[in-house]
């Protein structure tokens, strides 16, 4: 049996939970450009759900909460700052992303250069941990291109 995939723009979303979500739409936005398409605030200013768009991608989050989906997650401070999946975000300029990381605090984990595959990025982490490969390698130009 094959899963056959809904046509829409993106099909594959990651979601992500913070302990201050406010301030973590914040840095993704002005920090890696993604742009705040919905953000759904509880009545004590913690995020139920937001959705922030960057190109034809979306990423989900919300607030760290005591839930039955919450109890299915754990956030980096909690498990020695690794993380069990990160994104990466294609890009058309990451040196311009990898000075606004710099100058936002950001830490960076593997340093801007170009890679043996193609393209140049460099791997951060946010400010609650989250990990984020940047680059200008783009997958799908790759795999268009003739063998």
């Amino acid at each position: 049996m094959t899963t056959i995939p809904k046509h829409t723009r993106a099909t594959i979303m990651p979601c992500l939970r913070y302990r201050d979500a406010p301030a973590a739409i914040e840095w993704l936005c002005n920090t890696l450009g993604f742009e705040a398409a919905l953000v759904i605030r509880n009545e004590d200013d913690t995020v139920a759900h937001a959705q922030l768009t960057y190109g034809n991608g979306m990423i989900m989050l919300a607030s760290v909460v005591d839930s039955e989906y919450g109890r299915l997650l754990k956030q980096p401070v909690e498990i020695g700052t690794f993380v069990t999946q990160s994104s990466y975000l294609v890009v058309n300029d990451a040196d311009q992303v990898h000075e606004r990381v710099l100058r936002a605090g950001g830490t960076v984990l593997l340093p801007l250069q170009d890679k043996d595959y193609g393209g140049r990025g460099f791997t951060c982490r946010d400010p609650e941990g989250h990990v984020w490969s940047i680059g200008t390698y783009d997958p799908w130009a790759e795999a268009e291109r003739p063998r």
